[in-house]
């Protein structure tokens, strides 16, 4: 099938041919997955349309008010390799160091990972716990979602046939919050996460005024587990408290079978690592 290519030199240019071409058309931009997907042929777009040179959609902006801005083409790399990200917004830059290898880090983008929509995503989980909004634009509106309703299945998303996304952003976290990101795999880092966890705490004293846990492959959709938070939330977190809401996240979590994992394997990693990461996560706030 032949296929037509478009370089658009601006959003609006790319947002024109979506308009244009709906379902037909694809969105690349570092292309790790789409190139994979159209080899084997899951994915068959008879127009693809390249945003990489739009220059303007790559930055990584902060803003001590308003938070973290990262534009549609920042990469997977240069969010992991961040001085701030690492600073302010560690969850992220740990699951980013997380995914794949360092040469699809390089090409891959932030927003591509998101769109893509795949259950074991790395980055997903550590987005929702930091309470992400994307921003998406189409030729006649723009809007912003909260990441948390931006996924309704695996590989769909809210996404309408003529949008795209154009930025992701993250507000500051309280003061005495850390983050931390766990991702499980039988041979090496690089693998797809059987099961991924991202935990953010926020420490009042001893007591956990806040925390949001998130769990990747564990469901159709990336799952925030509200019920474990609920758990810990208010309550100074002791072992026997951190062992109910792991088990609490579990009891949430609809995780399936496939070949890389029982669904009765990922229940059992699911409860060791989000116990594991509120650990961690206490253990990181208060060594400041």
């Amino acid at each position: 099938m032949d296929v037509k290519y478009f370089a658009p030199r601006t959003i609006g240019e790319a947002c024109s041919l979506l308009s244009q071409y709906q379902e037909q058309a694809k969105v690349i931009a570092g292309g790790t997955d789409l190139v994979f997907q159209m080899k084997q042929g899951d994915i068959l777009p008879k127009y693809i349309i390249n945003i990489r040179g739009i220059p303007e959609q790559d930055y990584i902006i902060y803003d001590d008010k308003v938070g973290l801005s990262i534009g549609a083409l920042a990469t997977i790399h240069s969010i992991e390799d961040s001085p701030l990200i690492k600073e302010k917004f560690n969850v992220l830059a740990q699951a980013a160091n997380k995914l794949g290898t360092p040469q699809i880090r390089n090409r891959a983008t932030l927003a591509g990972n998101l769109c893509n929509a795949a259950p074991s995503a790395d980055t997903i989980p550590a987005l929702i716990v930091l309470d992400a909004n994307l921003k998406i634009l189409s030729t006649t509106a723009e809007r912003t979602v909260s990441i948390e309703n931006f996924f309704i299945g695996p590989g769909q998303t809210i996404l309408k046939p003529d949008e795209i996304v154009i930025e992701i952003q993250v507000p500051n976290l309280p003061p005495q919050s850390s983050g931390v990101y766990i991702k499980h795999t039988i041979r090496k880092a690089l693998d797809l996460a059987i099961v991924g966890v991202a935990v953010i705490t926020t420490l009042d004293g001893e007591v956990l005024s806040n925390v949001r846990i998130a769990l990747g492959t564990a469901a159709p959709t990336p799952l925030r587990a509200k019920g474990a938070e609920d758990i810990l939330r208010g309550k100074k977190a002791d072992e026997e408290l951190i062992d109910k809401a792991a088990q609490t996240a579990v009891d949430e979590s609809s995780p399936r079978d496939s070949v890389r994992s029982s669904a009765e394997y990922r229940r059992k990693m699911l409860r060791v690592l989000v116990a594991k990461a509120v650990r961690q996560a206490i253990e990181q706030v208060k060594a400041g």
